[in-house]
């Protein structure tokens, strides 16, 4: 069986115009994204990790085509999204949606929640008749423990998680293959975030979903995820499944992110040895020439800031050179 999505070579590059210069100078070439490469399966959670301003979002909106990209992400085994003209992309959007992290400032505030669950069967799905359509609405409201009759409520009647759950109706109503989640529960209370992911996991088993889960919390992506791939400064530094990633971290960088992860019981949290990183996370603008973390890894040596290392293995994979 095909592989749901397979990205190769992925990689994402703005131009920033240079201060103070003048009108015709070059722009600074800021590489966001770079040489990024995974698979998904269908039924499949991806975990993303890494730093603010290492990428995930980035990588995420070049999936869905919001920002121009280079290289190839095949859809079920014979499409390449990356080079379908915006017309030829617009069949496949249904089969890809998204989640954003502000709920709120992802719905339109003049529209009712039944128009904005609606929406995307407009384009989509132009033959559904007006009852086919509020049926599909209703359906997609009690798949996420809305009650139907709010269907004319507008997004500020509600809390942060319903409007979430608003949100995830709208991406669910044209029944995708793959929902992306950027982010999804950064703005929730701890209470309403485990009810969130909760739904995902619930809606993903019922219809076999696939899903990319950005965050930042660790624990939510072991909690969510069966593989996990972690990013610095656009790169891939590590990807594996769940439960080896978390018991065998190869990469410093992996080994700092988990080291940051509190444990929940006093007596290990107060024995256990922190790894810290120093410095800040580099401009990419100015990365730091062979391997991108080399300026804050305790382990660099001569030959990291000479050749970049090259993402290896089979199921674990890690790009360092000196990779346990």
């Amino acid at each position: 069986m095909p592989d749901l999505l397979s990205v190769e070579n992925l990689a994402v590059t703005f131009d920033i115009p240079r201060r103070n210069a003048f009108p015709w100078s070059e722009p600074l070439s800021l590489r966001a994204v770079n040489g990024v490469e995974f698979t998904l399966q269908q039924g499949e959670t991806l975990g993303i990790v890494g730093e603010s301003g290492c990428g995930k979002s980035t990588l995420a909106r070049a999936l869905i085509r919001m920002v121009p990209s280079a290289g190839r992400a095949v859809w079920m085994g014979d499409t390449d999204l990356l080079s379908l003209t915006p017309q030829e992309m617009l069949k496949y959007r249904s089969e890809i949606q998204m989640v954003f992290q502000d709920p709120l400032a992802a719905l339109d505030p003049r529209m009712t929640v039944g128009s904005i669950i609606a929406e995307p069967l407009k384009t989509h799905r132009p033959d559904l008749t007006s009852a086919q359509v509020k049926e599909r609405v209703r359906v997609a409201m009690e798949q996420v423990s809305l009650h139907p009759n709010q269907i004319n409520k507008y997004p500020h009647e509600f809390s942060g998680g319903q409007c979430q759950r608003i949100g995830i109706a709208r991406a669910l109503v044209v029944e995708p293959k793959l929902i992306i989640c950027d982010e999804p529960v950064s703005a929730l209370d701890v209470s309403i975030q485990a009810q969130v992911i909760n739904l995902l996991m619930k809606l993903q088993r019922e219809m076999n979903l696939s899903l990319i889960f950005i965050a930042h919390d660790l624990s939510v992506v072991k909690h969510v995820s069966h593989r996990v791939m972690v990013l610095y400064l656009g790169r891939v530094m590590e990807i594996a499944d769940r439960d080896t990633l978390f018991a065998d971290p190869k990469h410093p960088y992996t080994k700092a992110l988990l080291s940051a992860v509190p444990i929940p019981d006093p007596r290990i949290e107060r024995d256990r040895k922190v790894m810290m990183l120093d410095g800040e996370l580099p401009s990419p603008l100015d990365p730091p020439s062979g391997c991108v973390f080399r300026t804050r890894c305790p382990i660099a040596k001569d030959v990291c800031a000479e050749t970049p290392p090259r993402l290896v293995g089979d199921t674990h994979k890690t790009a360092c050179h000196f990779a346990e």
